[in-house]
């Protein structure tokens, strides 16, 4: 069972969702120190992530987001306040990226 589980539903289609999830991961990579790879497929792409004391993963869809992490001892105590933040910035992205698509 996974530490911190976050899904969120979009209706961005698959080609901005995966644009999205790579200013995650970028994001992810420049202020939380992941390594992030980028797994792309036709109908879904898995983003993988990880960094001393945490490794997981977003599926990224046409309609929704998933993302998965398990986390080294150190940081279970603090599961519900990563899972919040991840929560957070990700519904943040994607109303980002809706209402660019509702301007256009």
């Amino acid at each position: 069972m996974s530490d911190i589980n976050v899904r969120k539903e979009h209706c961005l289609g698959l080609a901005k969702a995966r644009k999205v999830a790579m200013k995650w991961a970028e994001h992810a990579e420049e202020k939380l120190d992941m390594e992030c790879t980028m797994l792309e497929g036709e109908t879904s792409d898995t983003l993988e992530f990880k960094r001393s004391g945490v490794t997981g993963q977003m599926i990224v869809t046409g309609d929704h987001f998933e993302i998965t992490a398990k986390l080294g001892f150190l940081f279970k105590a603090f599961a519900g306040q990563f899972e919040a933040e991840t929560r957070k910035q990700l519904e943040e992205a994607v109303a980002k990226a809706e209402a660019k698509i509702k301007k256009a």
